[in-house]
């Protein structure tokens, strides 16, 4: 099933369970994709849900720190279950090992010899985790690399 029809009937479902919190988390992700389609001029499609639930979560777990240094558990419960709710719409994610070897694979293409190449392994690297890994965690990764 792609992701669009599995939004719709997830939102159906949480509406039936009134389930507010997970019905609210639905139809934030459905107004993103719908802005950005008309934003971005870009086709509602499964690649432009992938990118609107990464940066949803981006910026819940960017909130959690900032919840943390209040002491606010409430908030970050609350956040942690809408991330919990917008992971569902993610393909499954990678593993270190497995982004450890797609980084080999990449280094040995672009062959950097320093810093300065991070765009060009960035560049090439992302179309084949994004969506799949933690672009910040894929970032540290190619940096630890590129300083060995």
């Amino acid at each position: 099933m792609d992701l669009v029809k599995q939004l719709d009937q997830d939102m159906i479902t949480a509406m039936k369970n009134k389930e507010k919190e997970r019905l609210t988390v639905i139809r934030e992700v459905k107004s993103a994709m719908k802005l950005a389609n008309i934003d971005q001029k870009k086709e509602i499609n499964d690649e432009l849900i992938v990118d609107v639930v990464s940066k949803a979560i981006k910026t819940r777990k960017e909130s959690i720190k900032d919840f943390e240094k209040g002491s606010r558990q409430d908030l970050i419960d609350k956040t942690n279950f809408e991330i919990s709710v917008l992971e569902a719409y993610l393909p499954e994610q990678l593993s270190e090992e497995e982004l450890h070897q797609i980084i080999e694979k990449v280094f040995e293409e672009v062959q950097p010899t320093s810093m300065k190449d991070m765009g060009n392994v960035m560049s090439k690297l992302t179309p084949l985790v994004k969506g799949k890994a933690d672009m910040g965690l894929v970032s540290k990764l190619v940096q630890a690399h590129l300083n060995k």
